[in-house]
């Protein structure tokens, strides 16, 4: 790490990433407040102050011990939160070269890239609630009731596709740095 994204520690030891004169507090509080939101949507807590620390972070990268340290929590509860953010492709796992460690980083596009995964949700979804309509009698209450929320799912999944699509347009004309040129910065 360069010395300009050197670690720097809060007063409680915590480590903080990124760059240098960055107040370590305002990014704290983001992080919980941020972490607090995706909570409150229903992400397991853990999960969602590893992935905050993860997004406030200059390379959206940190090992184990390293998130540890910055969010003040156990290692047992970082492995929790890494295997859920692992298994919903939120983060994935690398080596840090010539050493035993992994590193969690975000992947690129994450928001797309987890939205795009939950399109293959969807899909498993509507084909088990279509099955069940029929198992159950699509003109008894609970079938009409499981047709519908097929049908729901079925209807989300045309609107998410053709909402990615948009985004990307969209995002062709958005004057926003990548965090590759803010780093270069």
């Amino acid at each position: 790490m360069n010395s300009e994204t050197a670690d720097t520690r809060e007063p409680n030891g915590a480590a903080v990433h990124g760059r240098e004169g960055r107040d370590a507090e305002a990014v704290s509080r983001f992080v919980e407040r941020f972490a607090s939101e995706m909570t409150e949507a229903g992400m397991q807590r853990m999960a969602s102050r590893v992935f905050a620390a993860l997004l406030a972070d200059d390379d959206a990268s940190m090992t184990s011990a390293e998130l540890a340290l910055a969010l003040q929590i156990s290692p047992a509860a970082v492995s929790g939160a890494i295997n859920y953010l692992t298994q919903v492709s939120m983060v994935g796992r690398e080596r840090d070269p010539g050493s035993r460690r992994d590193r969690y980083r975000l992947h690129n596009e994450i928001w797309y890239t987890t939205f795009a995964s939950r399109d293959r949700v969807l899909t498993r979804w509507e084909n088990t609630l279509r099955d069940g309509a029929r198992t159950l009698g699509e003109h008894t209450p609970a079938g009409a009731r499981i047709a519908e929320t097929a049908a729901f799912f079925e209807f989300m999944q045309s609107e998410l596709g053709a909402m990615m699509d948009r985004w990307e347009e969209h995002r062709k004309t958005l004057d926003l740095p990548t965090a590759e040129d803010a780093r270069d910065a």
